[in-house]
């Protein structure tokens, strides 16, 4: 550490202590140093600097270091420099003073990278495909487009839905079985209205969904998860639905295992339950072949939901449900006469960019990204990290990586240190998992999103991750 005092009657009229800590960058030190003496208030707006050869002198500095601090703190509005009048704090109209913030284990400061699952980059959206889309759909658009709603959804994308999800997912419908909605937290609302309860879900799961379904009076009860996805000979009469991930189980990964597809359908026809397949990220598979919907198997039991959160934006408010026959007019019913969420002309611009081939080549070529940042997530870990396995990475937006036990909570407050938003593998575990013992594969871990970073960010947000993690 340097600690340094800048003999200076030319800023205040007095010594000014000047503090460089730490080791490493000395222009980083300076700029950080002269930073904290600004906000601290013992650089007042307007103070004249000394000239960057004396206080490099003072420092014990290279000229260029100094000169280089001194210009990056004018291009961040800190200093202001003038043709002879020196180098000056700048002139603020509200000093600064410094805020000060309680700092946690948990949050020390406003994450710097996200690495949390579940959204794409948005600088990704196709957004002159999505106008080319946009214009056409307006252009061919008919009048009642433009009246209330109907709240089954536009004719045009139900039509358009029907012929994609039947050619790469598998799923057997007719536009009429088809109700589009805002999204899959819309769709559960109204299945927990029409179906109510109780439900079994995945003992690893969103909890938003779990709370979102106890707010309707519907619980839930956990299914056990292990490699194979949910152990769905936990279910029993009394369970009205069940809500499973079966292509990518959220959020440990892997596909249901087949014989417990067959089990679970076999299950619904014999007690008239429900299986509610939600269908969150089907699309993105990079080391398997393509696993088709468990609704293929029995339409009369399955209800398939998707959205394009994952595969267009978030902000996209539109999902579908493809329900059983017996489920279309309750569902419609507890939608109300008109439809209150999803914009028509959303609906009608979603269409075209199906029917256009747009939305397959948007697909593949997310796939492609998540794929190579897939990819380099795998090797960073080699190489910094090989005694962390990392699972579930054959499909979908995130991984998990396992760690020793007793470790998770450690992981997570390291990577918060480090600017990092990650989380930990027990956020998504079922409250009610505690009575039983958690399945043995997924005992503690962190779930890491590689699709939110830009570009750019991505590998020092992977180089975050390995500091955080525990050594072998």
């Amino acid at each position: 550490m340097i600690n340094s005092w800048v003999n200076s009657a030319e800023i205040l009229g007095s010594d000014l202590p000047l503090e460089l800590s730490g080791t490493g960058n000395r222009r980083a030190l300076l700029m950080d140093a002269l930073r904290e003496a600004v906000r601290s208030g013992r650089l007042a707006p307007g103070t004249r600097l000394p000239p960057y050869r004396s206080l490099a002198a003072d420092l014990g500095l290279a000229r260029n270091t100094v000169a280089d601090a001194y210009a990056e703190l004018v291009a961040e509005g800190w200093l202001a420099a003038r043709q002879g009048s020196g180098t000056r704090v700048a002139e603020r109209a509200v000093p600064v003073t410094p805020v000060h913030r309680p700092r946690t284990p948990e949050r020390a400061a406003r994450p710097v990278h996200d690495l949390v699952q579940g959204q794409p980059d948005p600088s990704v959206f196709p957004r002159t495909a999505w106008l080319a889309s946009a214009r056409r759909a307006l252009a061919a658009a008919p009048d009642d487009a433009f009246g209330p709603g109907d709240p089954h959804g536009r004719p045009e994308l139900r039509r358009a839905l029907a012929g994609y999800l039947a050619r790469v997912r598998g799923v057997r419908a007719a536009p009429e079985r088809i109700v589009l909605c805002s999204g899959a937290a819309h769709g559960l609302r109204l299945l927990a209205e029409v179906v109510g309860g109780p439900w079994a879900a995945e003992e690893y799961g969103l909890p938003f969904h779990r709370a979102l379904l106890a707010s309707h009076g519907v619980g839930t009860r956990p299914l056990g998860v292990d490699a194979d996805g949910a152990r769905v000979d936990g279910l029993t009469r009394r369970d009205r639905a069940v809500l499973l991930t079966p292509a990518h189980q959220f959020p440990t990964g892997g596909p249901l295992h087949p014989a417990r597809r067959a089990a679970v359908v076999d299950w619904a026809r014999a007690t008239g339950g429900l299986v509610v397949e939600d269908d969150y990220d089907g699309e993105f598979r990079y080391d398997r072949q393509p696993v088709g919907a468990v609704q293929g198997l029995d339409p009369e039991h399955v209800v398939l939901m998707g959205s394009v959160s994952k595969s267009l934006s978030p902000t996209l408010r539109i999902g579908w449900m493809v329900l059983p026959q017996r489920l279309v007019g309750p569902v419609v019913t507890a939608k109300g006469e008109r439809e209150q969420f999803s914009s028509a002309t959303e609906q009608l611009t979603l269409a075209d960019f199906v029917e256009s081939g747009a939305y397959d080549r948007q697909v593949r070529r997310m796939r492609q990204r998540h794929r190579r940042r897939r990819d380099q997530l795998v090797a960073a870990l080699e190489r910094r990290a090989p005694h962390i396995r990392v699972t579930g990475i054959a499909a979908g937006l995130h991984a998990v990586l396992e760690l020793p036990p007793g470790t998770e909570r450690s992981a997570v407050r390291a990577a918060a240190w480090q600017g990092l938003a990650v989380e930990g593998l027990a956020d998504y575990l079922h409250p009610g998992a505690g009575q039983a013992e958690p399945a043995e594969d997924f005992r503690d871990g962190l779930v890491v999103g590689y699709a939110t970073p830009a570009e750019s960010a991505y590998p020092e947000a992977l180089e975050a991750l390995c500091r955080a993690l525990p050594p072998e």
